[in-house]
């Protein structure tokens, strides 16, 4: 049974930090894409960040240059390091994991929330 929980949200000041933490279990980071997304009420999924097999990386343009995602895969953890937040970061934010790779793109991963088969139950964060 595949399972994923994210820790590290909570409550940050504009122009702070937060590292949040994505623990699996029943599943490898190795093999494939996991990604962060974040979502606000009345909003759809959007993607934060995803990072690939051999760590090929794709950002959206909002978070371009803040915000850096990495995985630890002997640990089976995956992480997104927050710097100079804003308000309009504030969102729950789910980790994700066996996700599409576009072989015919580079072998980067897809940044559609539906192309990702697993999800953490999200971990709020509120930047004021």
């Amino acid at each position: 049974h595949v399972q994923l929980v994210e820790s590290g949200g909570g409550s940050a000041l504009a122009g702070g930090s937060v590292r949040l933490s994505c623990a699996a279990s029943g599943y490898t980071y190795g093999c494939c894409c996991m990604g962060w997304f974040r979502q606000t009420p009345g909003k759809p999924r959007e993607e934060v960040a995803t990072i690939g097999s051999h760590g090929n990386t794709t950002y959206a343009d909002s978070v371009q240059g803040r915000f850096t995602i990495s995985k630890d895969n002997a640990k089976n953890t995956g992480y997104l390091q927050m710097n100079s937040l804003n308000a309009e970061d504030t969102a729950t934010y789910y980790c994700a994991a066996d996700g599409i790779v576009l072989w015919n793109n580079g072998g980067y991963c897809s940044v559609h929330a539906t192309d990702f088969g697993t999800w953490g139950q999200g971990t709020q964060v509120t930047v004021s």
